[in-house]
């Protein structure tokens, strides 16, 4: 009872001129026929419990108000591979790294990248010692697991500075430990860090971060998070995709806009334990960039990135011709223009 009314005064509660009308019923509803489904599965509780993707998590009054009457969140099961996880049916639409969304598309997993998120949720820490990515050759660095979306970022980070991130880098996979406790104890010399990891990591002066995606280019150019969709959801409910990006981005301006009520709801509902970590990434996140930002370039970029490591066999075009289709977020751009 208290999440959900948590989350119906977030909405009703917002008076910030970015957010005024959020939950209004689009005008556009009516002429896009009617939704050819009313349920909509997302993402809940994962592994990470990173707070960068909470548009998704706070977007179920949007959806609703979308039409959407039956609106799930669906947590990860323990050790279930999550690209295969969220293709095989249990979920509809997901907030995921750029870079996994990349190699997912590769594999042939069927989803459809939809839209851009946000940018800069990543900073790359090292000991102090250490002076900047260039040091990290022959160094330890801690990641969840091969593949991984820290795997494949540092990856993309270590070969933009010419290591070879498959020779170069001693890789410290830590299983149920989370690779920030293994930089804390000091017993890898770097690791990338996520919402909240870096804000935690900041605040009591731990390591040096020599790379911040939401500042250094070429990182800071592109969209760290995307949000996809299964291919049958896709292909099958056109309006209701719609309505779902629609949502999931009006969520992305509430988060830039409210982010108070954002951080108190994502607590709220267990996603994360630290209200004051959470205020301040969602402060220090441009979850309101998503207009400006292309997000072709964005998967061509970290294609042709992944491509050259190795780590992909697909050439860029290949990837945004099989798993992309921009077209309901060129609608609601010129819809929620201001």
């Amino acid at each position: 009872m208290r999440a959900t009314t948590t989350r119906r005064r977030l909405i009703a509660g917002l008076t910030t001129a970015g957010a005024i009308g959020l939950a209004r019923m689009p005008r556009t509803a009516a002429a896009e026929g009617a939704l050819e489904t009313t349920t909509v599965r997302l993402v809940g509780q994962t592994g990470s419990r990173s707070v960068c993707v909470a548009p998704g998590y706070v977007a179920g009054e949007l959806l609703r108000a979308e039409g959407f009457t039956d609106v799930r969140y669906v947590n990860q099961p323990p050790d279930a591979p999550f690209a295969e996880w969220v293709t095989s049916g249990a979920i509809d639409f997901n907030i995921n790294f750029a870079s996994m969304e990349v190699v997912a598309i590769d594999r042939g997993l069927p989803l459809t990248t939809l839209a851009g998120v946000h940018v800069g949720c990543f900073e790359l820490f090292v000991r102090k010692e250490l002076q900047g990515v260039a040091d990290l050759k022959g160094k330890s660095v801690g990641i969840w697991e091969l593949g991984a979306p820290d795997h494949l970022f540092l990856s993309v980070i270590a070969a933009n500075v010419g290591i070879d991130p498959q020779r170069d880098i001693r890789w410290v996979t830590t299983g149920k430990v989370q690779p920030q406790q293994l930089f804390v104890d000091g017993k890898i010399d770097a690791f990338l860090g996520f919402p909240p990891a870096q804000q935690e990591l900041r605040a009591h002066g731990i390591g040096r971060v020599v790379v911040d995606s939401a500042a250094d280019r070429p990182f800071s150019q592109y969209f760290c998070c995307m949000l996809s969709g299964t291919r049958e959801f896709v292909g099958n409910c056109p309006v209701a995709t719609k309505r779902v990006v629609r949502a999931i981005l009006k969520a992305a301006d509430l988060c830039a806009s409210a982010p108070e009520k954002v951080a108190r709801q994502l607590v709220d509902d267990g996603y994360t334990d630290r209200y004051d970590y959470a205020v301040q990434a969602l402060r220090e996140l441009p979850y309101d960039k998503w207009r400006e930002y292309d997000v072709e370039d964005t998967m061509r970029f970290y294609a042709l990135r992944l491509h050259e490591t190795g780590m992909i066999k697909s050439s860029p075009d290949k990837i945004l011709a099989d798993g992309t289709d921009w077209r309901f977020l060129d609608a609601i751009k010129r819809e929620l223009k201001t």
